[in-house]
């Protein structure tokens, strides 16, 4: 008969930690989500819209850990979509409209914040049925949760139908076509050093010079670079045909 502790050692070796690692940093993204709702609920509008940048770090960092220990799997990819529809689509939308909208103009109001939530799972389901190569198809849904928690950092005095207008406006652009840069494809070693250099030294200038918009205005520069046409990871990369392949998540 096997010993009890030879039988237990055996079981922690075949835990698959490579693949649990990366899941529970995906997991750290749906807390922050499920955090800022109820930050939201409570009328702590600044607490709510910082934790979903601190979503953000999650959603980087899950997929830049799993590619690093060979930890991908379709469950990992799956659940990156859902934490992504709870953090960057349902929190951001219920936060504008708890901030700006709230007894507004009511029902247009709700259609265009369900608009929102709605359109942020159709990019996701699309991306994950959809592997493309290249630039994403449509804004990233953490780009325009991100450009919704911005609007709330930089304390911009919206109007109730100016809030429900960008909601729609982000929205659209994620259900669209429209290629945008995907940094994630970037790879050490390809990476242009003096460009990089400069866009940290912008980002640095802007977080001086803006201060608490300084993410709005960052993002915003980003949005517009789909409609212009404008690829970042190919103008940050070396050799530009070395990142043409295919997406690992959103």
């Amino acid at each position: 008969m096997m010993p009890i502790r030879r039988r237990r050692d055996r079981r922690v070796r075949n835990i698959p930690f490579n693949k649990i690692v990366p899941n529970m940093i995906t997991s750290g993204s749906v807390l922050c989500g499920m955090s800022s709702l109820m930050l939201t609920y409570k009328g702590h509008f600044m607490p709510s819209a910082l934790i979903l940048v601190i979503a953000v770090f999650f959603d980087y960092m899950d997929g830049k850990v799993a590619r690093s220990i060979g930890g991908s799997s379709a469950f990992g990819e799956e659940l990156d979509s859902l934490a992504d529809a709870l953090s960057f689509g349902a929190a951001p939308a219920f936060l504008i409209y708890a901030k700006y909208v709230d007894g507004g103009v009511n029902t247009l109001a709700t259609l265009g914040t369900a608009f929102f939530a709605l359109c942020g799972v159709l990019r996701l389901a699309r991306f994950n049925v959809m592997h493309v190569t290249g630039p994403f198809q449509g804004l990233p849904i953490p780009a325009a949760g991100m450009t919704l928690a911005s609007i709330v950092i930089a304390d911009l005095p919206l109007p109730p139908y100016a809030a429900v207008a960008a909601m729609v406006l982000l929205g659209a652009l994620m259900i669209s076509t429209i290629p945008y840069g995907n940094l994630k494809l970037l790879r050490k070693g390809n990476v242009n050093k003096v460009k990089a250099a400069i866009l940290l030294g912008i980002a640095i200038s802007f977080c001086v010079m803006l201060k608490q918009r300084a993410l709005l205005a960052l993002i915003s520069v980003y949005i517009a670079s789909g409609p212009l046409n404008f690829d970042w990871g190919v103008w940050l990369s070396i050799n530009p045909h070395d990142e043409e392949r295919p997406s690992v998540e959103d």
